[in-house]
């Protein structure tokens, strides 16, 4: 059975991305052998990803789930039909406005493995439908001010069991379990 993962680099204060979506602040930090073991475990788990499309429905460099290190199928929500995309060697499937038939298809996909879910939106749909197992962060030690949060208007309490925590030269890596 699948684990249901929302998988994130958050700043300090909580943002996936700054106002206009960028991300630099993620890059050019010192990092240790520790911090990038923790990302390739994580990677090395992953087997299917649930994300949204953007309003083309194109693949683009810039959207490819984990900038096409993984080679996992890949769900994305969309508002219209449109047929899969297979790029690289990754299949895009789109799903029509229902985000947990989205993550039942990627659960099928990955089997025992986990499925992440990327972005804010879906990370909070799924949050309060109850799909998601367990939280992945990675926080960098930088505070944005304003940004793309990761979970501002939830609209809701989750408790969560705290699973595990490192820190080494470039994040801080929690692991928590959301109790249901």
């Amino acid at each position: 059975m699948a684990t249901v993962i929302v998988h994130a680099t958050i700043t300090l204060d909580g943002f996936l991305a700054d106002q206009g979506g960028g991300v630099d602040w993620m890059f050019g930090r010192p990092s240790a052998p520790e911090d990038n073991a923790v990302v390739e475990n994580v990677m090395g788990k992953i087997k299917a990803i649930v994300g949204g499309a953007n309003k083309t429905r194109t693949i683009e460099d810039g959207e490819i789930p984990y900038g096409g290190m993984l080679q996992v199928p890949v769900f994305l929500m969309t508002h219209s039909v449109h047929d899969p995309i297979e790029r690289d060697g990754i299949t895009y499937t789109f799903v029509v406005d229902d985000i947990a038939e989205a993550v039942e298809r990627a659960s099928q996909a990955a089997g025992d493995g986990w499925v992440s879910l990327l972005g804010g939106s879906i990370s909070r749909q799924c949050l309060r439908l109850g799909l998601v197992d367990e939280l992945h962060l990675d926080v960098a030690p930088v505070l944005l001010g304003d940004g793309i949060s990761l979970f501002a208007g939830l609209g809701q309490r989750i408790e969560l069991e705290r699973l595990e925590t490192s820190a080494y030269a470039s994040e801080t890596h929690l692991r928590f379990r959301v109790i249901k």
